[in-house]
């Protein structure tokens, strides 16, 4: 999902980079203020009263104000670059993210990498490294989204609460700035919803489903998941978003990316393949 989703953001490029992410915050919470009652009244999500103890823990504000934060700013970094011709970079921000967030994963969770899986990682910073060098200019905008959300999947690791109950809790922390902007906006006459074609309003309602979707399960299997896993899978997002820039938008496609993309692949197939491979040779040694 999210290595396709630029393909609909482009969709809505004539909106300031901010505007869209403020449509997305308010959009995103009306639609989990419909769906998340729905599922408590049919005995979902623990009922009413898991919704209630949630919103009366000042912990849980805390926690997820924090990953509100977090979250708003990779929206911000990941909506501009799509709007400004820069999707390989955002495509360079989530091949930078995976490799944080094994970091995190093991210093700070204290998970446990094999030998095989540390020289994926290395291979995998090589190619990241490579991408970066030849790129010309410092890629703010890439280590930006990379460590915001390094930092968000942290934080969702440890959450206590439902996936949908904690993202709405988000969204509530960012809502009310969303409004006071979108009705200023809306009032002054520039905002995006003004004169605007049906086509457009549309798009901008729809990104709620667009925002709420991935970030769902993304909550769902970074709990069930080790941090240091979830890293290495989401290379899957950001090599499709680099085929849509470079074959889709016409980005330019230098023999730095395209060599740091070979290296961050065989990063990935080290990682995920090189235990069983490693177990399997081991159990066919011959017994001395």
């Amino acid at each position: 999902m999210w290595g396709l989703f630029p393909i609909y953001w482009r969709q809505l490029g004539h909106v300031p980079s901010m505007e869209l992410v403020w449509h997305r915050v308010f959009w995103s919470f009306v639609l989990l203020s419909v769906v998340v009652p729905v599922l408590m009244s049919a005995g979902g999500l623990g009922g009413f009263t898991t919704l209630r103890q949630a919103i009366t823990n000042r912990k849980n504000w805390l926690t997820y104000s924090l990953a509100a934060v977090m979250i708003a700013i990779n929206w911000f970094a990941f909506i501009w670059a799509v709007n400004n011709d820069r999707v390989l970079e955002a495509s360079l921000g989530y091949y930078i993210n995976p490799l944080l967030n094994v970091l995190l994963g093991v210093v700070v969770l204290r998970e446990r990498l094999l030998p095989i899986q540390w020289i994926a990682v290395s291979i995998a910073a090589v190619g990241v490294t490579i991408m970066s060098v030849t790129g010309g200019t410092f890629p703010w905008v890439s280590f930006a989204m990379a460590t915001s959300f390094a930092m968000y999947g942290l934080i969702k690791k440890r959450a206590k609460l439902s996936p949908l109950i904690g993202l709405w809790m988000e969204l509530a922390v960012l809502v009310i700035p969303a409004a006071i902007v979108l009705g200023m906006k809306t009032s002054a006459g520039t905002g995006a919803m003004n004169d605007a074609a049906t086509s457009t309003r549309l798009l901008l309602i729809a990104g709620a489903l667009v925002t709420v979707s991935p970030l769902t399960l993304f909550a769902i299997a970074v709990r069930r998941v080790k941090l240091s896993l979830i890293g290495i899978l989401q290379y899957v997002g950001p090599t499709l978003q680099f085929l849509v820039g470079a074959f889709l938008f016409g980005e330019p496609l230098h023999t730095g990316r395209i060599v740091g993309f070979l290296f961050v692949w065989t990063a990935l197939f080290t990682f995920i393949l090189g235990p069983s491979m490693i177990r399997r040779l081991s159990s066919r040694q011959p017994i001395a």
